[in-house]
């Protein structure tokens, strides 16, 4: 190599030196914003967990109280009014049935000759249907049947008995309640509410249970409420507590379902002529009952605590009953 080459080969040593020289530097300079770079994003995830973990927290703890709510107002007011709705629906739908049912049983043909009838003969096995009193010694045999199913009732439930037999849970103050009705009021009288509809119904299907287990298809339950809404709701407690289906509710069968007094108390008579053991139910929102209701042999009113009624300071009001 001559000489004349060695400066300019120097003068690239240097340059490319110097290039080096500038690379290292920008890679420190890289190597150094990278950390403070993953340093800064780090740092901000970790704010941001945080602040996600803060809205979890808050959102678990929002979700414990609308649950603690819901708790406490039976399920929530929203499902509430879906209960009244669909309530409310199923009465709609059966009475629609009913109606159905009885026109097509209209016979619009020529009448039949009248055909008298016969003398009835007394059967002694029947005579309990025209005034049970489950109070009396004579009933001896009777009480004690019914004191038995209670204590089934009480000691082992059947969630998924048979239709007419009781299927939920019976407490003891529920068996005052029937105890009081069948034995202190000879099956004839009215209890204090238990504070809400469906604690009357549980007791009604109790006392129906009872009653269907001595007379079997012979027992015609018959329910007074002053709207369909409430109707509704006997209707889906009655199917809930004794496991009726659709067709076990009627105008001439099973259970009944009226809003006027009077029309339940034709019926009811007319029933009692077929030989057949009305029993009335009059739910706690009927102020004022027809006397006509209280002829029959078996008849359970619930009664609203009088300090919450809207006349019950009004002078001269005459009591519920």
């Amino acid at each position: 190599m001559s000489d004349d080459r060695l400066p300019e080969l120097n003068s690239q040593i240097a340059e490319l030196e110097t290039k080096r020289d500038r690379l290292q530097t920008e890679i420190a300079e890289s190597q150094d914003y990278l950390a403070r770079f993953m340093q800064d994003s780090l740092a901000d995830l970790d704010r941001r967990r945080q602040a996600l973990q803060l809205t979890v927290d808050q959102l678990e703890r929002r979700q414990s109280r609308i649950q603690e709510e819901m708790k406490g107002t039976f399920s929530g007011s929203s499902q509430e009014i879906a209960i009244r709705v669909q309530s409310f629906k199923d009465y709609l739908t059966g009475s629609l049935e009913d109606l159905v049912l009885a026109a097509q049983k209209l016979d619009l043909g020529r009448p039949e000759p009248e055909v008298l009838p016969a003398a009835p003969v007394v059967n002694p096995a029947d005579e309990a249907l025209e005034d049970p009193q489950f109070a009396k010694t004579v009933y001896e045999q009777q009480t004690e049947k019914i004191r038995a199913v209670i204590r089934i009732f009480r000691t082992e439930p059947d969630y998924y008995g048979p239709t007419w037999k009781f299927r939920r849970t019976f407490e003891s103050i529920h068996a005052d309640r029937i105890n009081d009705w069948f034995f202190t009021q000879g099956g004839r009288g009215s209890l204090k509410s238990m504070g809400s509809r469906l604690q009357n119904i549980l007791v009604s299907s109790a006392a129906i249970s009872i009653l269907y287990n001595l007379y079997g298809d012979k027992l015609r339950p018959l329910v007074l409420a002053n709207s369909p809404d409430r109707l509704g709701e006997w209707r889906r407690g009655l199917q809930d507590c004794l496991g009726l289906r659709r067709d076990d509710f009627g105008s001439d069968r099973g259970v009944m379902l009226f809003e006027v007094p009077e029309t339940m108390a034709a019926r009811a008579e007319r029933i009692q002529q077929e030989g057949k053991m009305p029993l009335i139910i009059i739910d706690e929102t009927e102020e004022l009952v027809s006397l006509a209701l209280l002829r029959f042999p078996l008849w359970l009113a619930f009664a609203p605590d009088p300090q919450k009624l809207p006349y019950a300071t009004q002078p001269g009001t005459p009591n519920y009953f």
